[in-house]
């Protein structure tokens, strides 16, 4: 981290690679350490920041996968390679990754879900030692909106992993149709006789729903872990946009076990 916790610096763009019309990645220098699930905040003088989760990551550089919403990322779509972000971070706990070790992964996520967790997914696919096996299940609304297309055929040739994709309600390939909670049962949960973590990354009625889904299934709440970056904003608990009762989802997530994180959904 910075040694001023609130000062942001400059960091080059060196690769914009746009995912849909709307969702874009950026790959921006970065030679600060990082662990996957984290979030960093980028801002545009003049324009304000926003805290943005890290999609992927290098010795040398950060990747955010970024949907055009508001100000800043309307300013940001303007940038080119070459140009100029500023950054303040790496904030956040990340992904219980210890917790992994030798177990079978679902991870479960939807839409710009997906981009907390990809750096993960990756990692477990370079290193197949480290899991027991892992099961993808991951949602986007069309076919106009699915990320990392590249990476989505990756890991579905990859015998190591099973994956499950689905849009909401469209035919696509040999997709499923439907939402990510259909897929749930497709997990063999108790051929697993405990040895298993899930993580749950996305819009919050999703996630919502899955953990629904997940305790009605059996699941145990300290199975399941969450994602709940989207109601960040200053990352160093100082505005309380996203305190609830008295945790600070900046400083004590954005990951958080469900028997902690239960309380934290809409």
């Amino acid at each position: 981290m910075l040694n001023n916790p609130i000062r942001p610096e400059a960091h080059k763009i060196l690769r914009i690679l746009p995912q849909t019309e709307s969702e874009w990645t950026f790959r921006v220098e970065n030679h600060m350490p990082i662990q996957h699930g984290q979030f960093m905040q980028i801002s545009i003088p003049k324009f304000g920041e926003a805290p943005i989760s890290i999609s992927g990551f290098g010795e040398s550089y950060a990747d955010f996968t970024i949907r055009k919403v508001g100000k800043v990322t309307d300013e940001l779509f303007n940038l080119k390679e070459g140009d100029y972000v500023f950054l303040r971070g790496c904030y956040g706990n990340g992904w219980p990754v210890g917790c992994l070790k030798d177990k079978n992964v679902v991870i479960i996520a939807g839409g710009t879900g997906v981009s907390p967790v990809k750096s993960l997914i990756n990692a477990l696919y370079d290193d197949q030692n480290y899991a027991e096996e892992v099961y993808l299940i991951l949602g986007f609304k069309n076919s106009q909106s699915v990320l990392f297309a590249d990476e989505l055929k990756k890991w579905k040739a990859e015998k190591y992993f099973h994956t499950f994709y689905t849009l909401d309600g469209e035919d696509y390939k040999d997709w499923n149709k439907g939402m990510v909670t259909d897929l749930i049962e497709e997990i063999p949960f108790q051929q697993f006789a405990g040895n298993y973590e899930c993580l749950v990354v996305g819009p919050p009625v999703m996630m919502k729903f899955v953990g629904k889904k997940l305790l009605k299934n059996g699941i145990p709440e300290d199975k399941i872990w969450m994602s709940f970056e989207r109601k960040m904003s200053c990352a160093i608990g100082k505005c309380g946009h996203c305190r609830i009762d008295e945790t600070y989802v900046c400083l004590d997530g954005p990951i958080f076990n469900y028997t902690i994180g239960k309380k934290l959904v809409d």
